[in-house]
């Protein structure tokens, strides 16, 4: 632990609930809006089965217009606690506190916010950590390291609750695209893990995926599944532009090491076939998906797929229900269940 002995517990690990934003910004879905309101409901539906749904909501008239659809939907809104507060977007595991264990206190971690070092309109989403601390009644910090400010997003990051993190280097170390924290080198990153997160072993993949619009996020990539279990996206096809990147991870993930000093075990998950729209190649992955207490939501592409991904997951999670979720609208956005979402350790 670092010297704040902060402790970030493992997604898997007992939660209060899960913080949500209800979409807004119809510019981060350009002609899917509609759709996209009815696919969070629905996202929303399945969340409340199994825990809280903290949820944010732009104003008292979208408060209005959301309990409507919940309860066309047959939502329990008994599940659902609303917030206030307008936003620039809905990334709650980017924008939204990393809320971490110091003894039986929990604390929100404000990291800063800054629109994925991409995008100039983010000032209303970096107010989600002190508001939704407040809700909550926990303490938020400011993460800062030597005197500046630290700027790390949720989904950057996955752990294991045991002392180990997995990142990129593409993320957070890439010196030219989407530059985080000016001249900050793997060793800076190590302290601030230690300090803030408990962690005191990182394993360093490279290169995100294609079409990522935060050039490497983990939750697209490699995820723990348990303790000393890493599920990490391949392709198998070798004309696919992921399939390198993706071979490299993997080689990677076999060659490091645990906390413990053992090998972690290695899952393969599939990536779904290449999916475009208006053009672009998004960023579909099956890694994305979200860790409740007794269930876990995954993304789905309407693709041969996505069952090949959700037995493997079945598998590895053989004590929660694995439940699809179609994310073909979603991913419109760039993002799916995990980047949408972050948990409330109890």
């Amino acid at each position: 632990m670092g010297a704040n002995n902060f402790w970030f517990p493992a997604e898997w690990e007992k939660q209060q609930g899960i913080l949500l934003c209800f979409p807004h910004n119809g510019n981060d879905w350009p002609g899917k809006y509609g759709a996209i309101q009815w696919a969070f409901v629905e996202f929303i539906k399945k969340v409340a089965i199994y825990e809280e749904v903290f949820l944010v909501v732009a104003s008292e008239k979208l408060k209005e217009k959301v309990t409507g659809l919940l309860e066309i939907a047959h939502v329990s809104t008994k599940k659902v606690s609303f917030i206030i507060l307008k936003t620039n977007r809905s990334w709650m595991r980017d924008s939204g506190p990393i809320i971490v264990k110091k003894g039986k206190e929990r604390i929100a971690l404000n990291f800063n916010f800054n629109g994925w070092a991409k995008y100039n309109n983010y000032k209303l989403d970096s107010k989600v950590p002190s508001t939704f601390a407040d809700f909550l009644k926990v303490p938020t910090q400011k993460v800062t390291y030597k005197g500046k400010p630290v700027i790390l997003e949720g989904g950057a990051i996955d752990v294991n609750g045991k002392g180990t993190l997995i990142t990129s280097e593409e993320c957070l170390l890439d010196p030219k695209v989407q530059v985080r924290n000016s001249g900050f080198t793997k060793e800076d990153y190590e302290a601030i893990f230690k300090e803030y997160l408990g962690v005191t072993n990182t394993i360093w993949l490279k290169d995100g995926i294609k079409g990522d619009d935060t050039h490497g996020h983990i939750d697209d990539l490699a995820r723990f599944v348990n303790e000393d279990t890493i599920v990490s996206v391949v392709e198998n096809d070798p004309k696919s532009s992921n399939y390198s990147p993706l071979q490299e991870n993997l080689q990677r993930l076999k060659a490091a090491k645990l906390e413990n000093g053992k090998s972690p075990k290695i899952i393969e998950l599939p990536m779904p076939h290449r999916l475009d729209f208006d053009g672009l190649e998004l960023p579909a992955s099956y890694a994305n998906f979200l860790i409740l207490n007794k269930a876990v939501l995954v993304p789905t592409f309407n693709d041969s797929r996505d069952r090949e991904a959700l037995n493997i997951l079945a598998e590895a999670f053989k004590d929660r229900e694995v439940i699809p979720i179609n994310a073909i609208d979603l991913i419109w956005g760039f993002g799916t269940l995990h980047c949408l979402s972050q948990q409330v350790p109890v």
